[in-house]
């Protein structure tokens, strides 16, 4: 396991049509390092974004999918994706105001 620090746990924003529907519901999608745990997404999502209050999160890995140049195959990296629900009380991700 990495010694990872709350800023290297979250990679970037997810921005797709059903991640910005979800917004709705206070869940924000997010890239998240592959060795990240849900304790860690949890406390890097609050130190890095002033109140935020998690009150779960879900994680997905994502396999690498396989790309072919002529005869060679190989395959793309592998991703690992979090959807964080914050509490009612929480304020809004600054982030995605605007999008």
């Amino acid at each position: 396991m990495a010694d990872l620090k709350y800023y290297d746990v979250i990679l970037k924003p997810v921005i797709t049509e059903k991640s910005m529907d979800q917004m709705s519901e206070k869940k924000y999608t997010f890239y998240v390092h592959t060795d990240a745990t849900k304790s860690q997404i949890k406390t890097a999502v609050e130190k890095m974004f002033d109140g935020a209050k998690v009150a779960k999160v879900n994680t997905m890995n994502l396999d690498g999918k396989q790309r072919r140049r002529g005869m060679t195959v190989g395959k793309t990296a592998a991703k690992k994706k979090a959807i964080v629900q914050l509490t009612e009380d929480s304020a809004e991700i600054e982030i995605f105001q605007g999008l």
